[in-house]
């Protein structure tokens, strides 16, 4: 973008023209991602949710999912407040930059938390409905909808992510880059650490649920060999 390009000793950056407009575009893009998204979860939820016993097992796997959540994120809210203020003690080229650069870090942690709670919010509803429309109507059916699942968290990770983006130009212009620093690093940095933590989460839920597994046919053979019928 010839716009935002500044040679050693040019005038300072500006945005017009054709680098606005490009930004505008991105700007619309990004609203437009959103809406997708709002409209494959309706449509998800939409869904056939399973029998009582189907819904009774997803209530309980989104209940455990949400514990997990609430204490990720009271964790993480005290790391994003440490880092704000460490930000705000960087050297930059003026007040307005430095506040920016940490607001903008706060804004992209809590869009990549929000990223991260409604996507495993649809993703333990979605688990029960993609199961009953591959039960009762094929696999096709069940497959539409888990690629509906999928493609709502990945509108909603690129429609925020483009939407932060381009208001941070907007706002800042030639100097976006330096504020851009401090959004991109919220962002992935709640990313990673989700990332991270729901790994250790799942495979928590995996020992203990084969604990459980092995516990109770453990005790299935004891009774068995009391009473001569275990096959």
């Amino acid at each position: 973008m010839p716009g935002l390009i500044r040679a050693a000793g040019a005038t300072p950056l500006t945005l017009a023209g054709t680098n606005l407009t490009l930004v505008v575009v991105v700007a619309v893009i990004a609203v437009v991602a959103l809406v997708m998204g709002v409209v494959f979860r309706r449509q998800v939820l939409a869904a056939d949710p399973g029998t009582a016993k189907m819904q009774e097992i997803g209530q309980a796997v989104e209940e455990g999912a949400h514990a997990y959540l609430a204490r990720q994120f009271k964790t993480l809210s005290v790391f994003v407040v440490v880092v704000f203020f460490l930000l705000m003690a960087l050297p930059a080229d003026s007040a307005g930059i430095r506040f920016g650069r940490s607001g903008f870090f706060v804004l992209g942690a809590i869009f990549s938390a929000a990223v991260g709670y409604f996507g495993m919010s649809l993703a333990v509803k979605a688990n029960v409905r993609v199961a009953a429309a591959a039960n009762d109507s094929g696999r096709d059916v069940g497959m539409r909808i888990a690629f509906r699942t999928g493609g709502t968290v990945g509108m909603m990770t690129v429609g925020l992510g483009l939407l932060g983006a381009a208001s941070v130009v907007l706002l800042y212009k030639g100097d976006a880059p330096k504020v851009l620093e401090g959004f991109g690093f919220g962002a992935a940095l709640l990313a990673m650490f989700m990332r991270v933590g729901g790994g250790i989460f799942t495979k928590a839920a995996d020992v203990g649920a084969d604990l459980v597994g092995n516990r109770n046919r453990a005790q299935r053979l004891t009774d068995a060999g009391f009473s001569g019928d275990y096959q």
